[in-house]
């Protein structure tokens, strides 16, 4: 039995998928440990976890959410205020937990993963769960920071690799505190940007995402592995749908699902005001995911708000699903066969938004022109329009005959027989 150790930083769109992997290895007889936010350690313990709180804390503060979620600026705000500040305090709770491991599963924003494997020198994972993680000149990505350059795409791969070397040079001070603590660790010193490109483990990269959105490119990091998805949808006790929704579904056509996942939600703007004249406007049934946010009152009756549903169990009811672009929500969506209408904050959001719309199953409205009348209208070609269904009918089924969990424990079990 080995002793495993993963790590993630970032909302539940990034624990979940370890916590699937974590459920699986603890199956095949592994020790596992979590080293996370401390408000997870009530949901991992829950699962019979071994816990170890690891700084930054988590915030659910609307301020520094909105400041995180930034198009413009909101990459840059979390590495250097949130993420980075806390880089020191990262590395001291991470090589504690980590001190007797075997492994370490991290994810891609755990900066200080590399230096606690490379100090302990034990052997590790990379984990990057959308395509955007790598950044390819042959596949490029729609960038939050600039989205004129998306209309470059097709101009090909000496375009793109300025557009990539641009990015390093805008985020290279960001770099600043990382290599600071390498030199005063005595780590060797990193060649490429840890933000951009020389970020990824050395022995397997997890690209726990499915091959439908993106397949292995040249510049991609070796010893990656496209796993596929791996999905879980627990919420300690709150795994079906209450009554009150479940009748809600069972007596008329299938509604709109409006959502903004597990941290957009937390600065919704306009979202769910404008979201419920659409609805109106189209005569359309509609379920409201509206996480901590207040639950509207005096609701048309063919709309329901709630707190709280599983994706997985909601998601297939749906006639259309109106969300953020993470890549939980994502995945969830396209797994359960239905058409999207994404409107992206940042990070990942807007190159998923691109990618599911090339698949034919989605269609993007920007943020700010979230209206009802806009919305109504890209709603109704997108239910209306039986190519939409069809096609997210069509993904869905590859979605569903993939097995990322068993393919991302097949790729861990491999590294730990290097081991012995």
């Amino acid at each position: 039995m080995s002793r495993i150790v993963i790590t993630t930083i970032g909302s539940l769109g990034d624990l979940h998928p370890k916590i699937a992997i974590a459920l699986e290895l603890r199956d095949r007889g592994h020790d596992v440990v979590f080293a996370t936010h401390q408000g997870y350690q009530a949901k991992i313990e829950a699962l019979g976890f071994e816990f170890h709180p690891m700084r930054p804390d988590g915030t659910d503060d609307p301020l520094e959410i909105a400041r995180m979620t930034d198009r413009k600026t909101g990459s840059e705000y979390a590495v250097r205020n949130w993420l980075l500040p806390s880089l020191r305090e990262t590395y001291t709770d991470l090589i504690n937990a980590a001190k007797d491991a075997d492994f370490m599963i991290a994810g891609e924003i755990v900066y200080a993963a590399r230096l606690v494997a490379e100090k302990l020198r034990i052997r590790w994972a990379s984990s990057a769960l959308s395509p955007f993680s790598f950044l390819s000149a042959y596949d490029p990505s729609a960038i939050a920071l600039f989205p004129f350059l998306a209309k470059l795409r097709g101009f090909g791969v000496p375009i793109n690799q300025v557009i990539i070397q641009l990015l390093k040079t805008v985020t290279k001070s960001w770099a600043t505190p990382i290599h600071q603590l390498r030199k005063e660790l005595e780590l060797p010193q990193l060649i490429g940007n840890p933000i951009i490109d020389d970020k990824f483990s050395p022995y397997l990269v997890l690209a726990m995402f499915s091959s439908v959105l993106a397949k292995p490119q040249p510049d991609w990091a070796k010893n990656t592995v496209i796993t596929g998805f791996t999905f879980y949808d627990g919420n300690q006790n709150k795994t079906e749908l209450s009554p009150k929704l479940q009748q809600f579904l069972d007596v008329g056509e299938p509604p709109l699902v409006y959502t903004l996942g597990s941290a957009n939600v937390l600065n919704p703007g306009v979202f769910y005001q404008e979201s419920i004249q659409a609805a109106t406007q189209l005569n359309r049934r509609a379920v409201l995911l509206m996480g901590g946010n207040t639950l509207p009152e005096n609701l048309p009756k063919d709309i329901i708000a709630t707190n709280y549903a599983p994706y997985s169990k909601i998601f297939p009811h749906a006639c259309a699903i109106i969300h953020q672009g993470g890549i939980g929500t994502t995945a969830q969506a396209i797994q359960a066969g239905r058409p999207t209408l994404i409107m992206p904050y940042t990070y990942d959001q807007p190159d998923n938004a691109a990618r599911v719309q090339r698949l034919g199953t989605s269609r993007t409205i920007l943020r700010e022109q979230y209206s009802a009348l806009r919305v109504a209208k890209e709603l109704s070609e997108l239910v209306g329009n039986p190519r939409y269904a069809a096609k997210a009918a069509e993904i869905g089924r590859i979605i569903q005959s993939e097995n990322g969990v068993v393919v991302a424990c097949d790729a861990i079990e491999k590294q730990l027989e290097a081991i012995k």
